[in-house]
């Protein structure tokens, strides 16, 4: 296997047409992922791609799948599996782009929520390349509506969210069913111990092409951190934006909830922003993407699961509101910013309880994340007063028909007024800056006395904290989830020594602290296994799977632990909904 990389498409040797399109789409040169990738693929050997979204992946797999198709058969030919629907959209898309002026491919992307029967249709009538959902595809193989016979390659896109989900049955049952001789190639943004065991049973000898961490954590990134109270999340969140003239942002938030909340501050305060989340349609998702690429919208909020399928350049900066679960998570929100040698901005807003997981996230990128200074409303007044100034004085200068407007001010003077009053009160409506609540308090929380390190003062202004704090890292030897309960963390209580039957007592441990207890309605009777519990919880409520905790399975119901702070978005995101098809009900566990 060829170590070389390319430095144009050219190089590659890639079909004219693919070039043509690569062309018409803007690219100028392979990105590292691709460099590597491409001819790897194409050289017909299994590949394990360690890339985050942003990276150009799509491309790295999509060309070598496209430049294999051959369109005299209408068998499927290859299947990209991907981890939502939405990003299952934007994969056959950019294929769509990419095969733009090859004749005859045909793509098809499978995914719950859309009508299976227009699925089979689409189907029968003879599809080349399928990208779709672990689930659906399982569905349509049950239904014998999509065979593999010819399958000639197989994808793994975002492999470890697929995982993180509850997927792994579902995927290595796809993956039994292929064709032994077909090539498998699989792209993941973390090598797990789960990753590692699909690629060592499902992969023969497969090529490792990998973004090292420092290509992941772009330098030309801000990176900064405020501690915040979380009722002025909000308001610091605007102060940064006008500070710091933010034109183009992408806030990330941990729930489909806050997503809502976030944008109805947002322009009750007259900012022109939009909301993406796993509950729109695919036609309300394209409306808005539409208007935050034409620059309609300027701030753009999403969870982490929605934002897997956008693919947005230019950013001026990336705001985390909440800080994710999962390390992972940061590296992919701030790669949205500071890309093609552009400089961004990745500011972190930290409530208290949220001061554990910055820790982690520094550790984890081995990047010292720096403390800000919360800008106050005079200085927000200042900033809007010295563009006013700047703006009023060009408006001057290209002005040719100001004796339209030259009245004015007399007029105004006739009613009484000076000419200083008129000024202040034309610039505070232009401005729009007004005092609430937060002007004159103090946005940050207070350091504990036991949380101050003596002296020390960083660039922004403010002392750092001591490194373990209140909250600590992750306790030695324990696992991610706060303790290691040895086995299978989702097995049911029976399977693990607990003989409390079905008779409805409450468990004598108490969740882990920051969890909190729900309790389904299904149970062992209906056939429902912990991996059906968390891809449902996963995949409604957008939460990682890894986060969520202990799964007990009795008879005639369950219980499940999950993060206290998603505890209630689980409860609605899962309101009315059905597990393996059958109904649940899910409340809070007395």
């Amino acid at each position: 296997m060829t170590t070389e990389t390319f430095q144009t498409f050219e190089e590659l040797g890639l079909n004219e047409n693919i070039l043509k399109a690569l062309q018409e789409m803007g690219f100028e040169k392979p990105s590292p992922i691709q460099a590597q990738g491409i001819p790897a693929v194409l050289q017909g050997s299994d590949v394990i791609g360690q890339a985050q979204t942003g990276t150009g992946k799509t491309a790295a797999f999509g060309i070598p799948v496209l430049e294999r198709i051959d369109t005299s058969s209408n068998a499927v030919q290859a299947l990209i599996l991907c981890p939502t629907r939405e990003l299952a959209v934007q994969v056959s898309e950019e294929l769509g782009r990419l095969s733009k002026f090859m004749r005859g491919v045909r793509i098809e992307a499978i995914y719950g929520g859309d009508s299976i029967d227009r699925q089979i249709r689409s189907l029968k009538k003879g599809v080349h390349i399928v990208v779709g959902t672990p689930g659906r595809v399982m569905d349509h193989m049950e239904r014998r509506t999509l065979k593999f016979d010819e399958v000639r390659m197989m994808v793994l896109d975002e492999a470890d969210e697929m995982l993180d989900m509850g997927f792994r049955e579902d995927i290595e049952s796809i993956l039994a069913d292929m064709p032994e001789d077909r090539q498998t190639i699989l792209f993941s943004a973390t090598m797990s111990k789960p990753i590692m065991s699909i690629t060592k049973r499902f992969l023969n000898d497969p090529t490792l092409i990998k973004v090292v961490r420092n290509e992941l954590t772009n330098q030309n990134i801000e990176q900064v951190y405020f501690e915040v109270k979380p009722q002025a999340k909000v308001e610091v969140m605007t102060r940064l934006i006008d500070m710091h003239h933010i034109k183009s942002l992408l806030v990330f938030c941990n729930t489909k909830r806050k997503v809502d909340e976030i944008v109805e501050d947002l322009q009750l305060r007259g900012y022109a922003s939009e909301g993406i989340h796993g509950d729109l349609r695919q036609q309300q998702r394209s409306n808005v993407m539409s208007k935050f690429k034409a620059g309609v919208t300027t701030i753009l909020v999403a969870t982490d699961v929605a934002a897997r399928g956008i693919d947005v350049s230019g950013l001026d900066g990336v705001i985390n509101y909440d800080i994710p679960m999962d390390e992972e998570y940061y590296v992919h929100r701030i790669g949205r910013t500071g890309r093609a040698g552009m400089s961004g901005k990745a500011f972190s807003l930290v409530a208290r309880d949220e001061k554990y997981r910055l820790k982690s996230i520094e550790s984890y990128t081995k990047v010292k994340i720096e403390k800000g200074v919360i800008p106050s409303f005079e200085d927000i007044v200042g900033v809007r007063k010295a563009r006013f100034v700047e703006n009023i004085s060009n408006s001057i200068k290209e002005s040719n028909d100001e004796e339209l407007y030259n009245d004015v001010l007399e007029m105004l003077h006739h009613s009484g007024f000076s000419t200083e009053q008129i000024v202040g009160a034309m610039a505070k409506q232009i401005m729009g800056v007004q005092k609430n609540e937060y002007s004159d308090s103090n946005l940050a929380w207070e350091e504990r006395r036991s949380e101050r390190r003596e002296g020390g003062n960083d660039r922004f202004g403010r002392g750092e904290r001591r490194e373990g704090g209140r909250f600590g890292d992750r306790r030695e030897g324990g696992s991610r989830f706060g303790s290691d309960r040895g086995g299978d963390r989702y097995a049911p209580r029976g399977e693990r020594g607990d003989r409390g039957g079905d008779r409805g007592e409450r468990r004598q441990s108490a969740p882990e602290a920051g969890m909190t207890r729900l309790f389904l309605s299904l149970g062992r009777k209906d056939h429902i296994m912990p991996k059906d519990i968390v891809g449902a919880i996963a995949g409604e409520a957008n939460i990682p799977g890894k986060t969520i905790g202990a799964i007990d399975i009795y008879d005639k119901f369950t219980f499940v632990d999950v993060p206290e702070r998603d505890a209630r978005a689980v409860l609605r995101a899962m309101d009315g909904n059905t597990i393996k098809g059958k109904p649940v009900q899910i409340d809070i566990a007395k």
